[in-house]
This record gives C-alpha cells, sequence and structure tokens, in this order.
C-alpha cells in the first residue's frame, strides 16, 4: 500500500529540509527565510523497502491580508485533505510557540493521524531539554534533526503505526539512523550520454521562463485545477514543483519553476537559490516549456534560458502567452513567427504556441506539441537508412572544396538518443564548412522529423580519429 504524508507547520521549522531526506533528494529550496515553501511540492520516498508519497506545504501562519499568505494557508488546507498522516513539525530552539498551540488545536479536530515533530534536536542527550515546552501539549512527541539525520527512525515507526503499515523486520542494528547523502542529487544523469535505446516514461517537462510570464497560470490551466499558487507579483514560484499528469496512455512529469532574472537582479541566497533550482529542473527534464510572455516580447533573459535550453541539449517548445492582449491583427501571428526567428535562431526547430493561460486559449496544445519533441528527442534511425540519406543529400549538394581540396563524406551513423547523436566519417572532417554542416542539419530535420529536439553532429575521418 502506498500512503501520503503531509509535512506541516509554521515557516522555517524545516519541513523541506525533512521532506529532502524522506524523498533522498534536493526537490525542495532550503533556506532559513520563513514562507520559503509557498506552493504544494510532491516527491516519492521508501524507508525500510516501504513506499510513500510526501508532501511539502507552505508554512501555517496566522489569518492575514496577505494574499500570498492566505494562499499558502489554502495549499496546505488541500494537503491535510490529501494526506494519510500529517507529520506536524514544531521548532525546538525556538521552543513551544502560540501559533504551534494554533496548529495543534485545528489538529485535534481533524480525523485524521498526526505525528507529533520537533525538529532541530541535534545533540541526542539535550533531547529531553529540547521537549520541554512541547510536553504540554499532551501528546507523543518526536525529537528529530533533519539536517542531521537523527531520531528519523523512531519518526517513521510512528508513522507505519498510524497508517496501518507492518514495518519489515530491520536489517541493521536498531541503532543505526537513517542513511543519506546529501549530494546524491547534484550528480544528475546526462541523458545526453546514454546509448541508444527506447523511450522513457514518463515525458520530464520543465516550464521554464522569466518571472510573471504566466508560467503556473499555465500549468495550473493545463491541470484544470488551482495546484500552484499564481500571483501578478513576479517571482511567486521559488522551487520547482513536480506533478504527475496522465493523458490516456501518455504519462507526464510537469516541473514549475521559479522565473529565472538577470544575474545582475538577482539577490544573493533565495533569489540565487531559485535560479539554481530552474536550471536544475531543466537539467533533469527531458523538454522544456519556455514561455515567453508575449506582450513584452523576447527580452535578454529569455535569449539565455534558450541558450540554456539548447546548451544542454533539452527539447523545446516555445509558448508565447498573453496572446488575448496583443491579437489585433490577421497579420500578427506570421510577424510574431518572423520576430522569433530573428530573436531565437538557434531554437528555429523548437514547436512555436499561442496561448492565453488565463482564458485556456491553445493549452490543450501545448502536451500535443510536448509529445512531438518527446518522440524526436529519444528517435532512432538505422544505420543503412542514414547512409541512403548521406548518398542522397551529398550527390544533390556536395561538400565545398576548402583550400582547393575535396571534402569528402563517406558513410555516417547515430550514437546516442536523448539528443539525437550523428557521426560522419570522411576524408577532412576539419574542412567540413560550418554553412554545410547546418545544411546537413537542417536535412536531417526534414527527412527524419525531428521537431523539437536539438541535434548534435560530429566529423571524424575514415580511421575514427576526432575532428
Amino acid at each position: 500500500m502506498t500512503f501520503r504524508i503531509a509535512i506541516v507547520g509554521r515557516p522555517n521549522v524545516g519541513k523541506s529540509r525533512l521532506f529532502n531526506r524522506l524523498t533522498r533528494g534536493t526537490g525542495a529550496i532550503v533556506h532559513d527565510e520563513p514562507g520559503v515553501t509557498r506552493d504544494r511540492i510532491y516527491g516519492e520516498g521508501t524507508y525500510d523497502d516501504v513506499a510513500f508519497e510526501v508532501i511539502d506545504t507552505g508554512g501555517i501562519t496566522e489569518t492575514s491580508d496577505d494574499t500570498i499568505l492566505e494562499r499558502m494557508r489554502h495549499q496546505t488546507d488541500i494537503a491535510f485533505d490529501e494526506a494519510d498522516v500529517v507529520l506536524f513539525m514544531m521548532d525546538g530552539r525556538e521552543g513551544l510557540v502560540k501559533g504551534d498551540h494554533q496548529i495543534a488545536e485545528r489538529l485535534r479536530k481533524a480525523e485524521k493521524p498526526v505525528v507529533f515533530v520537533v525538529n532541530k534536536a541535534d545533540e541526542r542527550n539535550k533531547q529531553h531539554e529540547y521537549l520541554a515546552d512541547f510536553y504540554e501539549l499532551g501528546v507523543e512527541l518526536h525529537p528529530i534533526s533533519a539536517e542531521h539525520a537523527i531520531g528519523i527512525d523512531g519518526m517513521m515507526s510512528a508513522v507505519f503505526e498510524a497508517v496501518g503499515v507492518t514495518r519489515p523486520e530491520p536489517s541493521y542494528d536498531e541503532e543505526d539512523e537513517f542513511e543519506f547523502d546529501d549530494d546524491s542529487a547534484s550528480d544528475e544523469e546526462d541523458d545526453s550520454e546514454e546509448e541508444l535505446s527506447g523511450t522513457d516514461k514518463p515525458a520530464r517537462c520543465a516550464v521554464v521562463g522569466k518571472p510573471n510570464a504566466g508560467k503556473s497560470t499555465l500549468v495550473n490551466a493545463m491541470l484544470g485545477e488551482d495546484r500552484l499558487i499564481t500571483s501578478e507579483v513576479p517571482g511567486t514560484t521559488r522551487d520547482a514543483v513536480d506533478t504527475h499528469v496522465i493523458r490516456g496512455d501518455d504519462e507526464y512529469l510537469l516541473i514549475d519553476t521559479a522565473g529565472m532574472r538577470k544575474k545582475s537582479n538577482v539577490e544573493e541566497g533565495l533569489e540565487r537559490a531559485s535560479v539554481v533550482q530552474a536550471i536544475r529542473s531543466i537539467d533533469r527534464s527531458d523538454v522544456a516549456v519556455l514561455v515567453i510572455d508575449g506582450p513584452m516580447g523576447i527580452t535578454n533573459q529569455d535569449k539565455k534560458i534558450a541558450d540554456v535550453i539548447e546548451s544542454r541539449g533539452r527539447g523545446c517548445v516555445l509558448v508565447i502567452n498573453k496572446w488575448d492582449q496583443i491579437e489585433s491583427r490577421s497579420d500578427t501571428g506570421d510577424l510574431y513567427n518572423d520576430y522569433l526567428s530573428r530573436e531565437l535562431p538557434w531554437l528555429d526547430w523548437a514547436p512555436r504556441l499561442v496561448t492565453s493561460a488565463l482564458t485556456g486559449r491553445g493549452v490543450h496544445k501545448v502536451l500535443d506539441a510536448v509529445d512531438i519533441a518527446f518522440t524526436s528527442y529519444n528517435r532512432r534511425i538505422d544505420t543503412s537508412t542514414l547512409n541512403d540519406f548521406l548518398q542522397e543529400v551529398t550527390a544533390r549538394h556536395s561538400p565545398p572544396q576548402e583550400g582547393g581540396r575535396a571534402v569528402k563524406l563517406y558513410y555516417m551513423t547515430q550514437v546516442a538518443v536523448r539528443p539525437p547523436r550523428f557521426i560522419f566519417f570522411g576524408n577532412r572532417p576539419d574542412a567540413v564548412a560550418r554553412s554545410y554542416r547546418r545544411f546537413l542539419e537542417n536535412e536531417l530535420r526534414e527527412a527524419f522529423d525531428f521537431r523539437g529536439t536539438p541535434l548534435r553532429l560530429m566529423f571524424r575521418d575514415r580511421s575514427g580519429d576526432d575532428e
């Protein structure tokens, strides 16, 4: 049985750090500023070979006129409703405060099991001191240190008991603690180097763009629910939020990311962490959906994000959002297409869509375009077909001479997918003109429908040496 754990509590008590530890990753940003996590973050974890899902939430705060704070409370309420068991986390260093009393009273009235956790109890021999203030709650307390992996075993025993899961017999000493490699999630697998293989599902799709381009609103429209907090305040989304989507026989993992600002506008700490998170989201994606603010047009930051996508070798779909605000003439689409080709020529291969996330226009086409890009990203062409292609292309347009000497290409093969990579063997690989390389890439795209993915072309001499 797979069950859900919701981590709730006041801001800045360590919920995201515990989430990262349970999921053995760095899916949620960890920072000392209160209220960093604003959306619901979902992750998968296992403990003692028991699988579960974890929901990280924004901090529960007292009623406020602040719209974002109120919506954080709403997201927490949804996570609470979805969960099978709740981890209520409090700060052992700060002690029991009024906000903890209010949350505890609220949880007592709910018909759902709650495990009361006191975090930041870093010293084992002083845990009773950490718990002293909290005993007045009259509940069983579990002291832990999410940062140093102390007390996790006892906490998870209480979770298993609360949901009726029989814990497997431990294969380790009972004094051992939950092991965790803090660097495990930083070593992302480089898909561009993997061998030729079949298509892996789900398609991992990162929704990226500069702040306030409408990324979260677009994802919400695609999901048909207020899954993510949206706001007119730039930079509302700070974490990368993963959402599984099933459509017919197809499965997707949507990653909504924080907007990436210009470096000069990125403050130290939290904003910089958000930018790094967005780049990491591109790194672990198959296809990046680059959302452009249509009325604002292409900015230098859009170009930098596009460059990250292409240089990382990820598929791409260009979404021109807020189209309802600029569409006025019948030729607007043609003019904007020409504009995109001028401003982002290195993404000419990316499918282009116009949408209005607020009205829903064009939103249903986004996943269709992702399908096209994902299929191209994983497409494999057999060597025989490729060499027939090369013979036809070179007969029609042979490589230009260099230094008065002929340049010949004898055969080619595909060596990888994600993205597709090809090696051309010839007599003078270093003399193949850049314009001819571009010509070969365009011909490959047209012949084998490589829409939505970058291509990597390499040239070697017939002996196999690199160019």
